[in-house]
């Protein structure tokens, strides 16, 4: 909105993803809550997030549409939400122990080519400093940790890289214990505020390490809607089939921006540091045909189109969550098989590891005061010897397409499809 200048915003698109192991102090006690990231000045916080790798932030922007396409393509019909920066902050932590061809597979499929890896790491070190002080009345928090089987290390300098640009707790654990499962799971709830329990479901005989990065956000509209205005309507799932929803309503100038295929208006939360862009395919496009179209560009187009009007808003109350996910199908497809096989070279953290599982998970309610997600993941690497002003009324009453980001530098921290509420 009037938060920032579109035409020197720089498109993002983060897809984080990272670590989020943690782990008791001496294998026993559960629960403790992650190392802090530290708080800096509102006025550090603008520099930074106006000096973060723009090339870091489009590179993003350019594997969370590819990511979220994939997955559109695999779950057609149904409800999709990631946080593209939730599997990038986990895979780039991952990407720091590859090496030939399993490294350079990884970073055209992660859009790091070209990077150089201490840059790299950095970038993904500022980016974290700023959408976490992005805005105080906004309350998010990132949390990446990694948990190594009891007799298990990984090398030094892969441990020391991911403790000094990811902020990473290391834990050692008995990945026997009966209650190994409900550990890691009890750090990633108490790092999501219990929005996601029991992501984990069983660790294999054969897995060494854990690689987990967890993301929550809760931000109030800056204009929040009344609930006295929320009503009964019909959402079009189709041309043929409608649901009752409850549909909420507010007049206010928004800013609001079109393309090709879509039009869409942006909606602030606490003091401007974040916003919900709410896109809507043209009449007669489809969603997952508007979806296809996105990429990076097209995204920066939008954000520059934005322009201040006066909107009659309607748009539904919505909640949902996309269950655990296996991305080794989606990650192949882009281009990293090599990692999810034997043959895969992370010899910069074991000679004998590669990737098991990657897993997602991701949650969002959306109401009249504001927005709650979260999202994690979770890198499993097993040993080798495992197998593998003229008002305008925009009505969102059909299949839409909406992304949370930095509206400071544009950096997509969530982006998710509703076909059904």
């Amino acid at each position: 909105m009037k938060y920032k200048n579109k035409t020197i915003r720089i498109i993002s698109a983060m897809i984080t993803v990272l670590l989020l192991l943690f782990s008791l102090a001496g294998c026993g006690q559960a629960g403790k809550k992650a190392d802090k990231v530290p708080k800096i000045s509102e006025e550090a916080s603008d520099e930074l997030a106006a000096s973060t790798d723009p090339v870091l932030i489009e590179a993003n922007s350019r594997f969370a549409f590819k990511m979220f396409n994939q997955l559109v393509k695999e779950d057609k019909d149904q409800n999709v939400f990631i946080s593209p920066l939730s599997i990038l902050l986990a895979l780039a932590m991952t990407y720091n122990g590859a090496m030939g061809q399993t490294s350079s597979d990884m970073a055209d499929a992660l859009e790091f080519s070209g990077m150089d890896i201490g840059e790299l790491n950095q970038g993904f070190n500022d980016l974290m400093l700023s959408i976490l002080n992005a805005d105080k009345e906004v309350k998010i928090s990132i949390a990446n940790s990694i948990w190594q089987n009891e007799g298990f290390s990984a090398t030094e300098g892969f441990i020391d890289t991911n403790k000094e640009y990811y902020n990473s707790q290391v834990r050692s654990l008995d990945f026997s214990r009966a209650d190994a499962v409900d550990i890691i799971n009890g750090w990633i709830a108490d790092a999501t505020e219990d929005l996601i329990q029991d992501m984990l479901d069983r660790i294999p005989p054969d897995a060494v390490m854990y690689l987990i990065n967890a993301i929550y956000f809760k931000g109030d509209w800056t204009y929040p809607f009344d609930e006295g205005s929320t009503t009964s309507q019909e959402f079009y799932l189709d041309n043929d089939n409608t649901k009752e929803v409850q549909m909420m309503h507010l007049r206010e100038y928004f800013d609001f921006g079109v393309s090709e295929d879509f039009s869409g208006v942006e909606l602030p939360y606490g003091d401007g540091g974040f916003s919900m862009y709410m896109i809507l395919p043209d009449e007669g496009i489809e969603i997952d045909e508007m979806i296809e179209g996105m990429d990076e560009r097209t995204w920066k187009d939008f954000i520059d189109s934005l322009t201040e009007k006066d909107i009659d808003l309607y748009m539904p109350r919505f909640k949902m969550e996309y269950g655990v996910k296996m991305l080794n199908d989606s990650l192949s497809y882009l281009g990293m098989e090599i990692a999810f096989s034997p043959a895969a070279d992370f010899s910069k953290i074991d000679p004998d590891v590669f990737i098991s599982r990657v897993l997602h998970q991701a949650v969002i309610e959306v109401n009249e005061k504001g927005t709650e997600a979260a999202a994690a993941t979770i890198v499993e690497m097993v040993e080798s010897a495992m197998p593998v002003e003229e008002f305008i009324t925009f009505r969102v009453d059909r299949p839409f397409f909406f992304i949370i980001a930095d509206s400071r530098n544009d950096s997509i921290v969530f982006m998710g499809k509703v076909v059904e509420p």
